[in-house]
């Protein structure tokens, strides 16, 4: 099963049907996918913020709801974390394309990329790092089934070495 396969079954074994989203050419391997399978209902949102308020209000009535975004992105969020998801207790699983790794040409992103995995650290989010597809199943049930037992939001990382990033 390729990566995105498996992140697509995951969110599916966990219940997790709304999926709210920036859109990114890196997560569309999975976005298409999810998009081409009734299970799921996928809703673009404008800015990063706005899909972790889609994604609580999902929560709100009862529906599981995942957020997809750019760890740039990760930076717009941050506010609508801190005051609402981490106190509210909203387990909101986040999967967050990680920039300004090796091979990234756009130097816009590397301060942002390098600084994610520290500002979740200082919020007390945990994180996991996605490189390869190697117990890339396992890890993702573990992540997810944190996420719903904590009630609170928990990070997937994934990088350019497991979907081959982003060409100029």
């Amino acid at each position: 099963m390729a990566w995105a396969e498996t992140i697509v079954q995951a969110l599916k074994n966990w219940d997790t049907s709304l999926i709210a989203y920036v859109p990114d050419i890196s997560i569309h391997q999975v976005t298409s996918l999810i998009d081409a399978d009734p299970y799921f209902h996928l809703v673009s949102a404008t800015r990063e913020e706005e899909a972790i308020g889609i994604a609580v209000g999902s929560y709100a009535v009862g529906r599981n709801a995942a957020v997809f975004m750019q760890s740039s992105g990760f930076g717009n969020s941050v506010n609508a974390l801190a005051s609402l998801c981490i106190p509210a207790r909203v387990p909101i699983p986040m999967f967050i394309n990680l920039r300004g790794g090796p091979g990234e040409f756009n130097i816009a992103q590397v301060a942002m990329g390098r600084t994610t995995r520290p500002i979740m650290d200082l919020l007390g989010l945990v994180h996991f790092t996605l490189e390869d597809e190697n117990k890339m199943d396992i890890l993702l049930d573990g992540a997810l089934k944190l996420c719903y037992a904590n009630r609170q939001p928990v990070a997937i990382c994934v990088t350019q070495m497991l979907h081959g990033g982003k060409l100029a």
